[in-house]
């Protein structure tokens, strides 16, 4: 994976999670499915998106949250 798709693939991750905060909480597989679905065409494969998601949450874009189940959520400062 190219380091722009990388990025698109990030931007498109925290743009999912920001534009449902507060209406849906997304599962770490529900959004690997979801970008499963929006990259196919560029040939991603699960993997590739789990990476991606990986330093996301490593970069502390995303974080983890717990209410009945663990979900992603935006870090309280944001």
């Amino acid at each position: 994976m190219t380091d722009e798709t990388k990025k698109k693939v990030e931007d498109k991750i925290v743009g999912l999670v920001k534009e449902y905060a507060g209406k849906k909480r997304f599962k770490p597989i529900d959004i690997v499915k979801e970008m499963e679905k929006e990259f196919a065409s560029e040939g991603l494969t699960k993997d590739d998106i789990k990476g991606a998601l990986k330093e996301i949450m490593d970069e502390e874009k995303l974080v983890y949250g717990y209410a009945g189940g663990s979900f992603l959520t935006l870090p309280e400062n944001q």
